[in-house]
């Protein structure tokens, strides 16, 4: 055993900690590697990536969470990218992801792959922590074993907070008391990225995002059912009576800041992406009322215990180490998920 971990450590070269690295750096492109490419932010960011110029190389494996046509739907817009490519894979295949990062040799990986969703994961936390922790796991060894990788950025969680009392939400709260797995996944995944920045000189940025929501917004985000609800009358609950604030940050905003991490390789980091301006649910409610002119169909029910009462991001680090700065007001924001939504409605 001892022979076999020696072996694998000598393919498993230390990173440079500065600078990009790799064959596409002199003419300011890269070739990324962006999991859960075919999902809500992933597409989104793969979509932003492309355009400016980057190889893009997607992977996702389609599960059923929600309907597989719309990333389906998702990974066919990104087709008419020519530097674009999607992957058909699981990053639970360890021997698979070897294979893709010694074949493909990736500048930047962008890890948006995860199985999502808080209540969810309380029914089957097994399946988030396969997932969310040891997929990662997965990708930073094969990136490991590639040796090309400059910089890896991992999409976490504002989940991770809790309920901690030190509102707005920072960096250096311990995070040791997650609510559920989906966020317990995530710490430990943040966690594994500080060992593997330590001992093998990996880049490493988990930037948290906070609550996200625009255009091509998976069908269960609290968003996009409320607009169901608006559009055609479907019942949602709305727990606590909508009196929870959550710091709702515009899908651009967010895709920005993920891409301003892949450019700037940090040694290790935790960073908030959010807004920094918490909105109460049932305001945010009565914006997309508003746009739609009738009520939403809600049932109201308590709130969970997965659930935390406020989450508010303090983005002063963001704004240092990335120049990170949000732009679309929550307002802009409905505003253009609400068009988006009525122009995919019809």
């Amino acid at each position: 055993m001892t022979r076999l971990l020696s072996e694998f450590a000598n393919t498993c070269p230390p990173l440079n900690p500065q600078g990009r690295g790799g064959g596409n750096s002199q003419n300011n492109t890269m070739k990324i590697l962006v999991t859960g490419a075919a999902g809500f932010i992933g597409s989104s960011l793969a979509e932003k990536l492309a355009k400016r110029g980057d190889t893009v190389v997607g992977l996702d494996n389609f599960n059923d969470y929600y309907d597989p046509a719309k990333k389906r739907a998702n990974a066919a817009r990104l087709a008419a990218y020519p530097n674009f490519r999607m992957v058909e894979d699981d990053i639970r295949h360890r021997q698979a992801m070897f294979d893709l990062f010694a074949s493909e040799k990736f500048d930047a990986v962008a890890h948006l792959a995860a199985m999502a969703g808080v209540r969810n994961a309380v029914l089957y936390p097994d399946l988030y922590v396969q997932v969310n922790l040891n997929g990662t796991q997965n990708l930073t060894d094969a990136a490991r074993a590639a040796g090309d990788v400059q910089n890896f950025v991992m999409a976490s969680t504002s989940s991770v907070y809790g309920n901690t009392t030190q509102i707005p939400f920072v960096e250096t709260d311990p995070c040791d008391r997650p609510l559920q797995p989906y966020a317990a996944a995530k710490r430990a995944a943040e966690m594994l990225g500080h060992a593997y920045h330590h001992l093998y000189g990996l880049n490493f940025t988990a930037v948290r995002f906070f609550t996200v929501y625009g255009p091509y917004g998976r069908p269960d985000m609290m968003a996009y059912l409320v607009a169901e609800s608006v559009a055609k009358g479907t019942e949602i609950p709305l727990y606590d009576g909508g009196q929870m604030y959550r710091d709702w940050t515009y899908i651009d905003d967010i895709t920005d800041g993920v891409v301003i991490a892949l450019d700037t390789p940090l040694g290790y980091e935790i960073i908030n992406l959010g807004r920094g301006e918490p909105t109460l649910l049932k305001d945010f409610v009565t914006l997309i009322e508003t746009l739609g002119g009738r009520s939403a169909n809600v049932i109201h029910k308590p709130r969970l215990a997965a659930d935390f009462v406020k989450n508010e991001a303090d983005i002063s680090k963001a704004r240092q180490l990335l120049g990170y700065k949000p732009k679309i007001s929550v307002e802009e924001g409905v505003r253009r998920f609400w068009e988006w939504y009525e122009s995919t409605s019809r």
